[in-house]
C-alpha cells in the first residue's frame, strides 16, 4: 500500500500523515493495523444478533481509528452507522456494513 493508492482511495493523507508526526513508514504501518481491527467481524456479529450497544461500543471506538487515520470513505460509512446506532435504530445495517466491509477488503488487498 502506498501514500498514492490511499489518496486514489480517498483518504485525506495529508492529515493522517500529520498525525503521524509525518513518518510515512508509521503511517502507513497504522493504517495497516487499522485495517487488520478484528472489532470489523465483531461488528457484524453484534449486528446480526441485534446487539445494538455492543455494535454502538464497537463502531464508535472503530469511527475513531479511521478518523485518525483520516480513511475518509471508511469513516463517512462508519459516521452514518454510528448516529444510527447511538439512537438504536432498529433496522438492517447489513447493507451499510457491507459497504463498509467492501472498501475495507479494497484496501487490504492494496496492502
Amino acid at each position: 500500500m502506498t501514500i498514492d493508492q490511499l489518496k486514489e482511495f480517498g483518504a485525506d493523507t495529508a492529515e493522517g500523515l500529520n498525525r503521524c508526526m509525518n513518518n510515512e513508514a508509521f503511517y502507513l504501518k497504522m493504517v495497516g493495523m487499522g485495517l487488520a481491527d478484528k472489532r470489523f467481524d465483531e461488528l457484524k456479529t453484534a449486528l446480526e444478533s441485534k446487539d445494538y450497544d455492543e455494535a454502538f461500543e464497537i463502531v464508535h471506538a472503530l469511527k475513531g481509528v479511521l478518523g485518525n487515520l483520516a480513511l475518509t470513505p471508511l469513516y463517512d460509512l462508519i459516521c452514518d452507522m454510528t448516529e444510527d446506532l447511538r439512537a438504536r435504530t432498529d433496522k438492517d445495517y447489513m447493507p451499510l456494513y457491507n459497504e463498509i466491509k467492501e472498501k475495507r477488503d479494497k484496501l487490504v488487498a492494496l496492502g
